[in-house]
């Protein structure tokens, strides 16, 4: 099998925390033949999907976590698979490159996640497809709308659409006298739209991470609790994890949300919840592999492996 990978420069990862390490480490524990490249290495000829790729070896070392051979540039269709591993932000770039991926699985490359999927699920709006799994949601740039939103539930979080690991974010209420001018900045004078949700004050147990492979939820969580004055669990912004396992209402989320992600190519995402709540469906690079393997012994990503081997062979 040959896994082709677009990811952030792999000299700057964190190989205790890397989601995309490990999947890394499961293909190579396969046997397979693994192909490495950033953005810049994508490119098209007329129709044909082209990269510079790099063979690539990796291992659990710290020191020394990765040996890149010499470039080689080839058609993508010569991969069975590429993971689609980029960071945010969602941008025209990240687009462009999910066009160049689509030619790619025209010509018969597993991509994961999918491309039209990538661009067609943002990560904070598309819970609104799921009413009954989300806490009280609106997605506006209008000031007065979301005065009105504040008015009525009093506490809320305010997020914007592109935002990652907890940047951007505020928590804003109606007495509080800095509200109307957050609102001007982050929705930059009413010309980009927001999320406002309502404050689920369950966030001092936890955002949870639920992992889905190919549809059905990983038995274990991770819980990202706040730091001491903080209102965000991101591990990015100081959170500390805790493992779970899988609550009735957890299971329950899973259940109406992740049929629709399978039946639209997404084999790999990550739900949050907070207390009983779906707060954003993450598809692009979701994270947490490596903590709750760490905690509950278990190789998240060989599962993951096995599936898209699986589908690959059955296509």
């Amino acid at each position: 099998m040959k896994l082709g990978i677009l990811m952030d420069p792999i000299g700057g990862i964190n190989i205790k925390k890397d989601s995309s390490f490990a999947m890394l480490l499961a293909a190579q524990k396969r046997g397979w033949d693994i192909y490495y490249m950033e953005q810049k290495d994508l490119f098209i000829n007329n129709d044909v999907p082209m990269a510079n790729l790099q063979p690539l070896k990796v291992e659990e070392n710290p020191e020394h976590w990765f040996t890149l051979s010499d470039t080689k540039t080839q058609q993508l269709s010569s991969l069975d698979i590429i993971l689609m591993r980029k960071d945010p932000p969602f941008n025209l770039e990240y687009i462009y490159s999910t066009y160049i991926l689509e030619h790619a699985e025209r010509l018969g490359t597993m991509v994961v996640n999918r491309p039209a999927a990538l661009r067609n699920v943002n990560e904070k709006f598309f819970i609104t497809h799921f009413p009954d799994c989300i806490a009280p949601t609106q997605v506006s740039r209008n000031m007065a709308v979301l005065l009105d939103f504040v008015a009525q539930h009093g506490n809320i979080v305010i997020k914007p659409l592109d935002g990652m690991g907890g940047q951007g974010i505020f928590r804003v209420n109606a007495t509080d006298p800095n509200t109307k001018v957050i609102l001007e900045t982050i929705t930059k004078n009413e010309t980009s739209y927001v999320m406002a949700q309502k404050y689920l004050p369950e966030i001092s147990s936890g955002d949870k991470r639920i992992l889905l492979i190919n549809g059905e939820p990983v038995p274990y969580v991770l819980a990202r609790i706040p730091a001491e004055g903080e209102f965000r669990g991101n591990l990015a912004q100081g959170g500390n994890g805790k493992g779970l396992e899988l609550s009735e209402r957890d299971r329950w989320i899973c259940q109406q949300v992740g049929p629709k992600l399978r039946d639209m190519g997404l084999f790999f995402v990550g739900l949050d919840v907070i207390g009983d709540y779906l707060t954003e469906i993450n598809i692009t690079s979701p994270t947490c592999i490596r903590e709750l393997d760490n905690l509950y012994n278990i190789n998240i990503s060989e599962e993951l492996m096995g599936v898209l081997e699986k589908y690959k062979q059955e296509q």
